[in-house]
């Protein structure tokens, strides 16, 4: 029995996680059923919530464990990935005692380049 080979043109497989910047374009619009209008509104309520969180996080308060988790929420919703992480690892750095500086400094750089990104979409809509 012979085998048949053929060359298969080559295809490239899309990334495992999109790298399009600090806001998922993809995942917003599939969040928002595409509804360009519903993206604005929450991308800017986003922006508003994370600077709200981030200057309260900035004091460490008791609760600073639940303000990272609800923005780690906020962030996936959105699709700003890097956001939910930097906010996931603070949270749970918190929840080990350890000492918080240095993810809430992470946590700050990762909401001020979205805060950038969703000023930057909201100029062009």
């Amino acid at each position: 029995m012979s085998l048949h080979l053929e060359r298969i043109a080559w295809m490239p497989s899309p990334p495992l996680a999109p790298d399009d910047g600090p806001i998922d374009i993809e995942h917003l619009h599939r969040m928002t059923l595409g509804d360009a209008s519903l993206e604005r509104e929450v991308l800017a309520m986003f922006s508003a919530q994370a600077a709200s969180l981030i200057g309260s996080l900035s004091a460490l308060p008791a609760d600073a464990g639940a303000l990272a988790h609800t923005l780690k929420g906020a962030a996936l919703a959105i699709g700003a990935f890097g956001v939910a992480d930097a906010a996931g690892d603070l949270e749970a750095l918190i929840q080990q005692g350890g000492d918080p500086v240095q993810g809430l400094a992470e946590l700050g750089d990762a909401v001020a380049a979205a805060r950038s990104a969703i000023d930057a979409i909201l100029r062009r809509s």
